[in-house]
């Protein structure tokens, strides 16, 4: 270009944006692609976090799931059966925790986490006192069990990489 030719500020503000674009379009696909090789991974470890994490705080007593576990009991199995209800639940979830690590073991991954989904999501029909506050309105506990909604999400993601 002739140095006594000066370009308007509009078209080098175009080729600027342009340039950013694609600098920004590059790191998005660079991201992407990063996210999808550590998905499935991040995933695992999330799911053995938490079900390892929640199991062990069940077990040394320090769970507030407690008063609504004990009302599910009441409601199904029978009250005197909730320590060994709550306990083995929370041996349940450690072991959840444990299989997600092992990808050998992914095939177990599905049924263990839906029947554990099927037991601490059932307060939702079986004792709605304590988990809706009103039509679509969750009381903390019923937002504590549709959380898992996310844990369906990453189980599918260690399951189907």
């Amino acid at each position: 270009m002739p140095a006594d030719r000066v370009l308007p500020d509009a078209v080098v503000a175009d080729a600027t944006v342009r340039r950013w674009g694609r600098c920004f379009a590059d790191v998005d696909r660079r991201m992407v692609r990063s996210c999808r090789a550590l998905r499935p991974r991040v995933a695992r470890i999330a799911l053995a976090l938490v079900y390892l994490w929640f199991g062990l705080v069940k077990l040394t007593g320090h769970s507030d799931a407690g008063p609504l576990a004990a009302a599910l009991t009441a409601r199904t199995i029978g009250s005197a059966h909730f320590a060994l209800a709550f306990n083995t639940l929370a041996v349940f979830e450690c072991l959840i925790g444990i299989v997600v690590l092992v990808r050998r073991a992914r095939a177990l991954v599905p049924p263990l986490i839906g029947l554990h989904l099927a037991v601490v999501c059932s307060p939702l029909v079986l004792v709605p006192h304590l988990t809706w506050q009103g039509f679509l309105l969750p009381t903390m506990d019923g937002q504590y069990i549709l959380k898992n909604a996310l844990v369906v999400a990453a189980a599918m993601a260690v399951y189907a990489p």
